[in-house]
C-alpha cells in the first residue's frame, strides 16, 4: 500500500527540517529581544482599599501610555497585595526582586510597609524603592540609613498645621483625637506634630481615643467601640480622626451618632487619608458623616493633561461609583511617568545607567499632575503645598469650601464661609445647622451647668450664702458676684441652664474642683493667679485687684497750720518780691513825692509801710509818678491773687480734718515687729511672708468681715486686703481708718471655667460689654459702695496740698519784669534830664567825646543822687519831673488872684510849696 510509504517520507522530511526551524526560531527571538527591551517594575499596593485600587489603576494607565508610545522599550508591572502588613510587603518585594528581576519597586501605602521594604529589599539588592508614604517626623540620618528609598508623600506636618488653624478659626480650645491602632504605632508621630501645632494656636488635646484594629476583633460587633466613646468627663466635642481603615471609620460615625456625639454642639474633622476612603461608601453610610469637615491636597483640574488622565483613569476604574482620581492616584501616575522618563534616558544615553541617580535628578523640579515637586534628602515634596477644606454634604465629599496655605492660612476667612449660606458655599455642620458649633458639651435642662460658689467670703457683699434655705432656692445665694453672673447669663445669645452649689472650702480647692471636672465653673471673688491659670480658664476680670494696707488714723493738731497754704519756697519768693517792689516804689517816688522825704531811714520806712499796707489794701500815701502807678497796679494784682489763693487753701485745710496714719509704711511695720492681719484663707498670707518679708509669727489670721475690734484692741497695727475688700472696708468704716495706695498688682477678680470651655469666652465678651456701657459700674456702686451721705465726713479724705512756687511762677515773672522795666525807664528819663541840664549850662562841662567813661559815670551818678537828695518839702518848680502828675483831687489852690504867680503854677507844685517859702517870696 502506498499510505504507509507516504507517511514515512513525510516524517523523514520533517526531521530533516526541524533543526532548520530551531535555528530560524532562535534567530528571530534574538532579533525581537534586541529590537524591544523589557523593564520589570514591582508595585506593592493594598488591593482591598480605595487608595490601593486608585494607585493600581493610575500606574497601569501610565505603563500603557509608555508602552503605546515606545517601540524599543516595554514596561511590565508586577503587582503584589500588601494588605497593609509591613512584613507581607517586605516578602513580596524580595520575591519580586529574585523571581521577576524588577528594577524598581513602587507603592507602600503606610510608612511601616515602606521602611520594611527599604530595609529588607532595597538596601540588600540596591533596587530603588519609591514609597507613597513617609514618616511624620523624619529621623536623623534617614538618607544614610536608606539611600535607595524615595519618599513621595504629603507633608504631614503641613496638614496638621492646617487642621490646627481650622481649630483656631472657631476658637476651639480642646479637641479629642481618634485614630485606629495599626499595631506599629504609626500615628504617634502624627499625634505629636498635631499636639505641637494645636499648642501654637492656644489649643490642646483633651483626650486620645485609640480604636482597635478590625482584624484584631474576633467578633467585630463594635460593643467595645461604644464603650470607648462613653466620655463622661470629656467636655470637648471637637473630634479629629487622624487615621483609620474604612470599616472602622464607618462604624465609628455610626456609633457616635447613636450616642449623640454627632450633633449641633459637635464638629468632626478627618484627614486626607480618611477622606480618600469615603468615595466607595454608599449614601446610607455617608449620612452618618453629614457635616464633617476634611482636608484634601490641592491640585489643578483645568489642564489638558489632567483631563486626558481622568478619561483614561475612569475607563480603567469604571467599577467604582465615584471614579474620579484623587491625590494618591495622581502621585502614582507621576511616579510611573518619571520612571518611564528615566528608562528613556538610559536607552538613549549609554553613559547613564544608574536608575537611582536618574530618579533623584528627575524628581527635582518636576511638574506633574500633583504639582511642582522638589527633591530633598530622599523626600519628594511640593513647592507650594495647598489644602482644600471639604464639607461632606448629601453623602458627597466634593463640596470644597476654601483653600489653605502655610504662608497665608485661610483665604478668605473660614469663619465667613461658615455663616454665608446664601451663595451655596456655607458650611453645613453636624445636625444640619449653619452656625458654628461651640465644640463643647453645652448644658441642657436635663444636664444643667454646675456652678460652684464659696461658702465663706471675706466680705458678704461679694457672695452671701443663706444656709437656712434649700439648695434649689434662688434666694439662697446673693451678693455682687451672684448678681453679676445672672446679669451676664441674661445677656448671652443662647439659653444657659445652671444650678448653683456652695462649699466651705478654700479658694484653691474651688479651683481644683473645676479642674477635675466635678463642677463646670466657679462664680465668686476669685483672684486670677498664674498657678490657677494653669488649671482653669478665667474670664476678663470684672474688678481690679491689688494689695492695700488698712491702718487707723489720728487727728492732727498743727500749731503752724496758718503757714501750710504756701510752701516755704513760696513764702521766701513772696517776701523777696515784696522787698524788690518796695525799693522800686521808693526810687520812683523819692524825687517828686514829699511823703518820701526826710532822712534815708524815714524814706525806707515810708516805702516799706506803703508796700506792706497794700497787702491789706490799707495804703493812704499819694502817688505822683505814673511809673509808680504801673508798678503799684501790678503789685496789687499780685496781692489779690495771693491773698485769694491763701484764703481758699487755708479754708480747705480747716474744713477737712487733718488725719495722719499711725503706720507710715511696710518697712516701719517690719522694723517694729508690729502685728498685721490677713485673711486666713487667702494667698495674701503667703505673699506677705515670702514676697514682702514679714515674719510668720507677726501675721495674725483674722476672720471674715474684718472686725474693727482687732484694731481697737491693738491686736493688729495694720491689715492687708485686696483692693476691692479694702474699698468695702473703708466704706463700712468711714471714720478713723485709711487705706494706702495700691503698690502691688494682681490679676483681678474673675470667674473660673474648665479649660477650653467656650462659655468662658462668651462671659468675657459679656463682661466687656457691661464695662463699656457702664452697667457693671452701676452694679458695683449698688452693691459695694456706701449709700450717699453716709460717709460725707469721711476721715480718709485727702488733705489739700500746699501751694508751691510752680503754681505762681508766671505771676512772679510778670510783676518782676514790669517793675524792672519801670525802673529802667525812669533811669532813661533821668539821663535825658541830665543831658538837658548840661546843654543849658553851655561849656560848664566838657563835651561827651572828651570826657572819660569814669568821669561821665560819676557825673551821671551825682546827678541822680542830687535828684534823690531833695530836702523835705516841695521841690522847686524847675526840678519837678515831667512824669509827676498827681491826681486832681490831691491838691488845693492857695490863691486864685492873678497877682500871685503861684496861681499859674502846676497843681503839684502849688500844693507842696511850704508856707514859709511863700511868705519869704512875698
Amino acid at each position: 500500500m502506498s499510505f504507509p510509504f507516504t507517511t514515512a517520507n513525510t516524517v523523514h522530511r520533517l526531521w530533516i527540517l526541524f533543526p532548520v526551524l530551531i535555528i530560524l526560531s532562535y534567530g528571530f527571538g534574538v532579533g525581537a529581544l534586541n529590537s524591544s527591551d523589557v523593564t520589570n517594575v514591582g508595585a506593592i499596593v493594598n488591593f482591598n482599599s480605595r487608595i490601593g485600587k486608585e494607585q493600581k489603576a493610575a500606574m497601569e494607565v501610565a505603563a500603557e501610555d509608555f508602552n503605546n508610545r515606545s517601540k524599543t522599550h516595554k514596561l511590565i508591572l508586577h503587582f503584589r497585595d500588601s494588605g497593609r502588613d509591613p512584613f507581607r510587603a517586605a516578602s513580596a518585594a524580595e520575591e519580586l526582586i529574585k523571581e521577576k528581576k524588577v528594577e524598581a519597586i513602587v507603592g507602600m501605602e503606610t510608612w511601616q510597609e515602606a521602611a520594611q521594604v527599604a530595609d529588607r529589599a532595597g538596601n540588600r539588592s540596591k533596587v530603588p524603592v519609591i514609597s507613597f508614604a513617609a514618616p511624620t517626623i523624619t529621623p536623623p540620618l534617614m538618607q544614610r540609613r536608606r539611600p535607595h528609598l524615595i519618599r513621595m508623600a504629603t507633608d504631614a506636618s503641613v496638614q496638621m498645621k492646617c487642621i490646627a488653624d481650622l481649630v483656631s478659626a472657631y476658637h476651639w480650645k480642646r479637641v479629642v483625637v481618634i485614630y485606629e491602632d495599626d499595631g506599629y504605632g504609626g500615628a504617634v508621630g502624627t499625634l505629636a506634630v498635631l499636639s505641637e501645632a494645636l499648642r501654637d494656636v492656644g489649643s490642646k488635646i483633651e483626650h486620645r481615643l485609640i480604636l482597635p484594629r478590625v482584624s484584631s476583633l474576633s467578633n467585630p460587633n463594635w460593643v467595645e467601640l461604644e464603650e470607648l466613646l462613653k466620655l463622661p468627663l470629656i467636655q470637648s466635642r471637637i473630634f479629629i480622626v487622624l487615621q483609620s481603615s474604612l470599616p472602622t471609620v464607618t462604624h465609628l460615625f455610626r456609633v457616635a451618632k447613636k450616642m449623640e456625639l454627632v450633633g449641633r454642639d459637635s464638629a468632626w474633622i478627618i484627614t486626607e487619608s480618611v477622606v480618600s476612603l469615603l468615595d466607595s461608601l454608599d449614601s446610607s453610610d455617608m449620612s452618618t458623616m453629614e457635616g464633617t469637615l476634611g482636608t484634601k491636597t490641592y491640585y489643578a483640574k483645568n489642564t489638558n493633561s489632567y483631563a486626558k488622565f481622568q478619561n483614561e483613569f475612569q475607563t480603567k476604574f469604571s467599577e467604582e461609583d465615584n471614579s474620579k482620581p484623587g491625590i494618591y492616584a495622581l502621585r502614582a501616575f507621576d511616579t510611573m511617568t518619571i520612571i518611564t522618563q528615566a528608562l528613556r534616558r538610559m536607552t538613549s544615553n549609554s553613559s547613564t545607567s544608574n536608575l537611582q541617580e536618574l530618579l533623584n535628578t528627575l524628581f527635582n523640579n518636576y511638574t506633574g499632575l500633583s504639582g511642582k515637586m522638589y527633591f530633598k534628602e530622599g523626600g519628594v515634596l511640593l513647592y507650594s503645598p495647598k489644602f482644600r477644606i471639604i464639607n461632606i454634604v448629601d453623602g458627597k465629599t466634593d463640596k470644597e469650601l476654601i483653600s489653605w496655605t502655610p504662608e497665608v492660612g485661610f483665604s478668605p476667612s473660614l469663619v465667613n464661609q461658615g455663616t454665608n449660606s446664601s451663595n451655596g458655599v456655607g458650611i453645613i455642620w453636624p445636625g444640619n445647622v449653619t452656625s458654628a458649633p461651640k465644640g463643647w458639651a453645652m448644658p441642657t435642662d436635663e444636664k444643667k451647668m454646675r456652678i460652684l460658689v464659696p461658702g465663706i467670703t471675706p466680705f458678704y457683699k461679694f457672695v452671701k450664702v443663706d444656709w437656712s434655705r434649700q439648695d434649689s432656692d434662688e434666694k439662697k445665694f446673693d451678693g455682687f458676684c451672684i448678681a453679676l453672673f445672672k446679669m451676664i447669663v441674661s445677656n448671652l445669645s443662647y439659653y444657659l441652664p445652671y444650678e448653683i452649689e456652695a462649699r466651705n472650702v478654700s479658694y484653691d480647692s474651688l479651683i481644683n474642683l473645676v479642674q477635675d471636672k466635678t463642677y463646670d465653673a466657679v462664680v465668686g471673688d476669685i483672684t486670677v493667679l498664674s498657678e490657677r491659670l494653669e488649671k482653669v480658664d478665667f474670664t476678663q476680670p470684672y474688678l481690679e485687684s491689688g494689695l492695700s494696707m488698712i491702718v487707723p488714723e489720728n487727728y492732727e493738731e498743727s500749731t503752724w497750720l496758718f503757714l501750710k497754704p504756701f510752701t516755704w519756697q513760696m513764702w521766701v519768693v513772696t517776701g523777696g518780691i515784696l522787698i524788690y517792689t518796695t525799693l522800686i516804689v521808693w526810687f520812683l517816688e523819692r524825687p517828686s513825692n514829699p511823703e518820701f522825704g526826710g532822712p534815708f531811714k524815714d524814706q525806707i520806712r515810708t516805702a516799706t509801710w506803703f508796700t506792706f499796707s497794700t497787702l491789706f489794701f490799707a495804703h493812704r500815701e499819694k502817688i505822683y509818678s505814673n511809673l509808680t502807678r504801673v508798678v503799684v497796679i501790678e503789685w496789687l494784682f499780685v496781692v489779690l491773687i495771693l491773698s485769694s489763693s491763701y484764703t481758699a487753701n487755708l479754708s480747705s485745710m480747716l474744713t477737712i480734718k487733718g488725719l495722719n496714719p499711725n503706720v507710715t509704711g511696710i518697712e516701719m511695720l517690719k522694723r517694729t515687729d508690729a502685728k498685721i492681719g490677713s485673711d486666713a484663707d487667702s494667698f495674701i498670707l503667703n505673699y506677705l511672708e515670702v514676697v514682702l518679708g514679714f515674719k510668720n509669727s507677726n501675721i495674725i489670721e483674722v476672720g471674715p468681715q474684718y472686725n474693727v475690734d482687732d484694731f481697737k484692741s491693738k491686736r493688729i497695727s495694720a491689715a492687708f486686703l485686696e483692693l476691692p475688700y479694702a474699698e468695702v472696708f473703708i466704706n463700712q468704716n468711714c471714720k478713723g481708718y485709711t487705706s494706702t495706695a495700691r503698690n502691688y498688682r494682681f490679676g483681678g477678680f474673675s470667674f473660673a471655667f474648665q479649660q477650653g470651655s467656650p462659655i468662658a469666652r462668651d462671659f468675657t465678651k459679656a463682661i466687656l460689654e457691661l464695662l463699656e456701657n457702664g452697667e457693671l459700674k452701676k452694679l458695683q456702686r449698688h452693691w459695694l459702695s456706701t449709700p450717699k451721705g453716709e460717709c460725707s465726713n469721711n476721715a480718709t479724705s485727702n488733705t489739700p496740698k500746699s501751694l508751691s512756687l510752680k503754681n505762681f511762677s508766671g505771676l512772679f515773672i510778670i510783676t518782676s519784669v514790669t517793675s524792672t522795666l519801670c525802673l529802667l525807664l525812669s533811669l532813661v528819663i533821668l539821663m535825658r534830664k541830665c543831658q538837658q541840664q548840661e546843654a543849658d549850662q553851655g561849656n560848664a562841662s566838657p563835651s561827651p567825646s572828651d570826657e572819660s567813661l569814669w568821669n561821665r559815670t560819676v557825673r551821671i551818678a551825682g546827678f541822680i543822687n542830687q535828684r534823690l537828695s531833695i530836702p523835705k518839702g516841695a521841690p522847686p518848680f524847675a526840678n519837678v519831673e515831667e512824669w509827676s502828675s498827681p491826681l486832681r483831687w490831691d491838691y488845693t489852690s492857695t490863691s486864685n488872684n492873678p497877682e500871685h504867680p503861684q496861681a499859674f503854677m502846676e497843681p503839684a507844685q502849688i500844693e507842696f510849696i511850704p508856707q514859709e517859702s511863700i511868705e519869704q517870696r512875698q
